[in-house]
């Protein structure tokens, strides 16, 4: 047996990947495409992914032995950690805990944070040892801005980089084969002497910028659809192997399906006699196919969506539908479950 498991007559070579991006751009969703995946979730936010998952771990000791249980029981082609940064928290508290400490960033020449990569690094080389397995590896993290100097004095850029330690970051960079920036694109557009930001398109970079961090071995185009089919089959000739095109991601509540779940609300509504909100099957083209799925699914209208925006504060009252800028759609999209929230108390009721 060769260093990784053969599949009929492919050579399985794994990934290890690296996404991470803004919050609320899909980045869950995205890993759960990857060939039969199994998520151990460290900050419990997956409850939407119908996929294999580990039990939630709760220490930075549970998750190591969850890790060694995969090993010596190999399962799934593909191993997704969501997120990192959360489960660098679990490191940081072991740390804490073990030493006494009352803070990882208390101690002289960075003793704590050397600690702490220590501990990461142990994390990485368990991954690589099941990526050697067969499996693929997917680290799902958030993305955070900090400023950077540029040179001869011409001030700073934000840069996008992951919600990790420095240390932490330089490693997971440099252990991935591919690291795979998720954002939202703006266009500037010029008209006369104004500028307006538009766009609110998801976008993925696959190589290095001053303003983020990426790359990949797949000889993917710089800038990509957030999409998986936009990079399954340079994924499946690297990798050897075969992944579901036709494999839907439900949002589920148990095992319950979407249809499920609007069947179930709309019994409770007819229960309670309140009236029920129109049936989304035509909303206006103006609104992005991203966020009509979503209202059609929780049966919020148009009109619905609009007192959102005005109650908000986000647009003056009566502001029309086709003056809401589409950045605004993505912001929403991104906080929907804040916009439920304010539906159900605050408008609705």
């Amino acid at each position: 047996m060769s260093k990784y498991q053969v599949e009929g007559t492919f050579k399985r070579e794994p990934m290890k990947v690296v996404i991470y991006g803004t919050e609320g751009i899909g980045k869950t969703n995205f890993a759960s495409k990857f060939p039969d995946p199994i998520f151990i979730d460290t900050e419990g936010s997956t409850g939407f992914i119908n996929a294999q998952k580990m039990p939630n771990p709760t220490s930075w000791t549970m998750l190591l032995d969850e890790l060694e249980d995969i090993k010596n029981e190999p399962r799934g082609k593909t191993l997704v950690i969501d997120t990192l940064d959360w489960a660098e928290s679990l490191a940081k508290q072991y740390l804490m805990q073990k030493n006494n400490w009352n803070a990882i960033d208390a101690s002289n020449y960075g003793v704590r944070f050397v600690a702490l990569s220590d501990e990461i690094g142990k994390l990485l080389n368990k991954l690589t040892e099941i990526r050697d397995m067969g499996i693929n590896v997917v680290l799902v993290a958030h993305a955070e801005t900090k400023k950077h100097e540029l040179p001869d004095e011409m001030g700073q850029y934000d840069k996008y980089v992951l919600k990790v330690e420095r240390r932490d970051a330089s490693l997971a960079k440099e252990w991935a084969d591919m690291v795979l920036f998720f954002n939202y694109k703006t266009t500037i557009i010029t008209d006369g002497k104004s500028k307006k930001a538009t766009g609110g398109q998801r976008v993925m970079y696959t190589t290095h910028r001053p303003a983020w961090d990426a790359k990949n071995r797949l000889g993917l185009a710089d800038e990509l659809p957030l999409d998986f089919e936009s990079i399954r089959e340079a994924f499946e000739k690297k990798t050897g192997m075969v992944t579901n095109k036709d494999e839907a991601i439900n949002v589920e509540l148990g095992p319950e399906t979407i249809a499920d779940v609007a069947e179930q609300v709309e019994e409770e509504t007819q229960h309670a006699q309140t009236p029920e909100p129109a049936a989304q099957t035509d909303l206006p083209s103006v609104i992005p196919n991203y966020l009509a799925d979503l209202m059609r699914v929780n049966q919020v209208s148009a009109d619905e969506i609009m007192q959102v925006i005005w109650v908000g504060g986000f647009m003056p009252q009566e502001t029309p539908l086709e003056n809401v800028p589409t950045e605004l759609w993505g912001h929403l999209a991104s906080n929907w479950d804040k916009v439920l929230n304010m539906l159900e108390t605050q408008i609705r009721n």
